[in-house]
């Protein structure tokens, strides 16, 4: 099982950020139902920087969203650390900030308020340096989480461990180190937990491929015990993928990981294409937007 983090209410999005500029709750309270009907575990709020006025946004939508759908924890995103102890505040339950780099100052602002208001928090291995070049940078930055947290009397089972997931048709090498790093992350720290933004892989890839490069990547580090990840609540065979109810997919793409020969002349179309997703992502086939069809 993976809990799904749903995505969806993002200011980003057209309809929701007008709503949010303009505080009308009706958008906002159906899309927390919605996601909510899909089925999943958190509902992410992202505000993005949240400048003008983010305190009393994120309060405002917080509580908005928690009239609606008071059973499900929320997942608090913004970079304005004032926003989101508004939200820490107003959170009823137990809330997961969304998220902590392993920056200094981003650490020095954000862990003290996880420790204030007993919240997990997603520890992203972003650096001073930035993305991170491999899966041992990876390690080095989630032992800086650690100790971070260890601190502050944070339990290691309180940090959602991102290994930060990049785009395939951007950077390709940079997904096998990101998968080997959520192989390694149970040795570096067993009690963790983990999540990760799984829709950035197919960032920039054209719309009708992005679904099969979010669910194939998701088989493979499900694998690894990938225990969360942000995805589009509204995925139905995504949702399928996590519920542990797709086991012939999840087997067939473990094959191609483990290098087995598959027979191609007795799978499916959709079979077919988790085969060559799989390869894509692990760097056996070069990506490019007509991978599909070679």
């Amino acid at each position: 099982m993976v809990l799904r983090i749903g995505e969806n209410l993002n200011v980003i999005a057209k309809k929701i950020g007008e709503a949010l500029k303009e505080r009308n709750p009706v958008p906002i309270r159906e899309m927390a139902e919605a996601e909510a009907k899909a089925g999943v575990d958190l509902i992410d709020i992202n505000l993005g920087p949240a400048r003008k006025a983010g305190a009393e946004l994120m309060e405002w939508v917080v509580k908005t969203v928690q009239e609606v759908v008071p059973h499900i924890p929320l997942s608090l995103d913004t970079t304005n650390v004032e926003a989101m102890e508004a939200g820490l505040k107003a959170h009823k339950g137990r809330p997961l900030i969304n998220s902590v780099s392993a920056r200094p100052e981003r650490m020095d602002a954000l862990v003290p308020l996880a420790q204030k208001y007993h919240a997990s928090y997603i520890a992203l291995t972003l650096g001073v340096e930035g993305i991170p070049r491999d899966a041992n940078e990876r390690g080095m930055l989630a032992a800086e989480h650690l100790a971070k947290a260890a601190e502050f009397g944070i339990p290691e089972d309180d940090l959602w461990v991102d290994p930060i997931v990049l785009p395939i048709n951007t950077q390709q090498i940079q997904v096998q180190g990101c998968t080997e790093f959520v192989m390694m992350l149970k040795e570096i720290a067993p009690t963790c937990k983990s999540t990760c933004g799984l829709s950035n892989i197919s960032n920039g890839a054209p719309g009708h491929l992005r679904g099969i490069l979010n669910r194939t990547y998701l088989i493979m580090i499900k694998r690894y015990g990938m225990y969360s990840a942000i995805v589009d609540a509204f995925d139905a065979e995504m949702a399928a993928i996590c519920q542990d109810k797709m086991p012939g997919l999840e087997a067939l793409v473990h094959k191609v990981m483990d290098g087995e020969a598959i027979d191609t002349t007795k799978l499916s179309k959709e079979e077919m294409e988790y085969v060559k997703t799989t390869r894509v992502l692990l760097g056996q086939t070069l990506y490019s937007d007509s991978w599909l069809e070679l």
